[in-house]
């Protein structure tokens, strides 16, 4: 199948990756051409515009920054809607807030097209391997025509209702797991008087009952961070602060009281202000256990 992808991030960049192991041909644009680069060498073709992919293209997968990027991606000139978008599927990957895919999905069926919205759960190592987990917002007809596509990113995938309610998963899924991140660095504060090696310390906190799931992979990373170590990035703090700012926002539109994403959001700006807003995000943690 012909796919273009529109964002080559780090998440962006490891789905055209997948895709094209998997035997679509792929068409990638970026807003920085030379990001696309290590995929064009792979194969993929490369294109200047939006509006391009979207010639190219029977399927269009977006995975942008933000509500700014989007409308410009989308809406632009030379956007993906500039030309014809008649029967193309739009796939909208991004993690905003469920307004946004709920007005983008009005534009691009007035132009035509279909859209799925489907944020994910997973960082780029699931993703180059398929094991994402998609929370599919999309009507019957449009999600059944996604699906052959996103399983092969997803070990495991979820239509959750209608365009919005994807968001609203995504939303519902990382909040715990940001919070995580500030409870892991208290609790690290707390063990630094036993004295133990980090390696151990991690194998220990991964192994007890309050855990999450990625601790099981993510442990022995947190502890080189612990030594000094320098890691790879797969999400950067700075994502998870955007991404706790919409959160923020959701639940004040909804009138929710959301006291532990407000004070988890206050706690990760004061360590991006130190410089780590670049850093992966357990890097938080590492700093608070210092404190």
């Amino acid at each position: 199948m012909q796919i273009g992808i529109a964002g080559l991030g780090r998440m962006g960049a490891a789905v055209a990756a997948r895709l094209m192991e998997v035997g679509h041909t792929v068409t990638v644009w970026n807003r920085t051409p030379e990001k696309a680069k290590p995929l064009t060498e792979a194969g993929a073709k490369q294109v200047d515009t939006p509006e391009d992919l979207a010639e190219h293209s029977e399927v269009i997968i977006t995975l942008l920054t933000d509500a700014d990027a989007i409308d410009h991606v989308y809406n632009g000139e030379h956007g993906l809607l500039a030309g014809d978008a008649h029967d193309r599927l739009f796939i909208e990957m991004s993690t905003v807030r469920p307004e946004i895919g709920i007005a983008l999905a009005k534009v691009v069926r007035a132009s035509g097209g279909r859209f799925v919205e489907c944020p994910v759960g997973g960082t780029t190592g699931p993703a180059r391997q398929g094991k994402l987990f998609g929370f599919m917002g999309a009507e019957p007809g449009d999600a059944a025509l996604a699906k052959p596509i996103l399983d092969q990113l997803c070990r495991r995938l979820e239509h959750v209702g209608p365009v919005g309610n994807g968001a609203l998963a995504k939303f519902t899924i990382n909040m715990p797991l940001m919070i995580y991140y500030q409870a892991l660095g208290e609790a690290l504060s707390m063990a630094r008087g036993m004295g133990l090696e980090p390696e151990r310390l991690m194998d220990i906190l991964a192994d007890t009952s309050g855990a999450p799931a990625m601790m099981k992979a993510r442990a022995p990373t947190v502890a080189k961070m612990m030594n000094g170590e320098d890691t790879p990035v797969t999400f950067d703090l700075a994502g998870c602060i955007k991404d706790l700012q919409s959160m923020q926002a959701e639940g004040k539109a909804r009138g929710l009281s959301l006291p532990l994403v407000e004070r988890t959001l206050a706690c990760m700006e004061e360590s991006a202000g130190k410089g780590l807003g670049g850093k992966e995000a357990a890097m938080h943690s590492v700093y608070w256990s210092r404190k």
